[in-house]
């Protein structure tokens, strides 16, 4: 499979050029920080508008994964709308098109801090998920092994062909990996900033998404 294979706490991961981490030995797709109805948030919050695409848009990439990987358990692991109204606002047509995605599988919404609470759609809703040696929680805690979360939204920053690009990247070392956000309009932070570095050990790496993974190392680029 396309990606970048590692190990955390003994379980075999890939990093998949999409965003998106699939666990093979549980036949597991995990995926963090949707944001599914930014752009209606936005208008309704008197922000300037952006294209109403960015819910279509990240539900066909998530189907194409799980097409792809043949995936019997979804994590989405927090943030997955962004915020509860909304979750409440998705339209029908979008509503079925997730009741789809869910049909026939495990389905597991991991509780952000966009989304608190449960909302009105199938799957388990859960504050964490241990599934050993494996927990999948929104926010990374320091001192955990064994831990997969997003929030952040990693970022990085490189030169390439005389320009400067930026992609979402999945942090990893011996002890976690942060995923990158899966949504279409979402925002990022710095791989660079201390907030990250603070959680990641010294030889953690950063593994760019786009048309194929690339891994660097995070802390030689500071």
């Amino acid at each position: 499979m396309d990606g970048h294979d590692f190990t955390l706490s003994g379980a075999t991961l890939v990093a998949l050029p999409s965003g998106a981490l699939y666990w093979d030995a549980r036949n597991l797709l995990c995926v963090s920080d949707l944001h599914l109805g930014k752009a209606l948030r936005r208008a309704r919050a008197g922000e300037p508008p952006l294209p109403p695409y960015e819910t279509r848009d990240t539900l066909s990439r998530l189907e194409s994964d799980l097409r792809r990987t043949g995936a019997a358990t979804v994590i989405c692991l927090g943030d997955s709308f962004d915020d509860t109204d909304a979750a409440r606002a998705l339209p029908e047509a979008e509503r079925l098109w997730i009741a789809k995605l869910q049909a026939g599988r495990r389905w597991v919404w991991i509780e952000g801090n966009h989304d608190p609470g449960p909302v009105a759609l199938g799957g388990a809703h859960l504050a964490e998920l241990p599934d050993p040696p494996l927990t999948f929680r929104h926010i990374a805690r320091p001192g955990q092994s064994g831990e997969v979360s997003g929030h952040y939204h990693p970022k990085m920053r490189l030169a390439l062909r005389g320009q400067s690009i930026s992609r979402p990247a999945f942090l990893i070392d011996g002890d976690r990996v942060i995923l990158p956000a899966y949504g279409t309009y979402t925002g990022g932070l710095s791989c660079e900033d201390p907030v990250i570095t603070g959680l990641m050990r010294p030889e953690a790496l950063a593994v760019l998404t786009g048309p194929k993974t690339h891994a660097l190392p995070l802390h030689a680029r500071r």
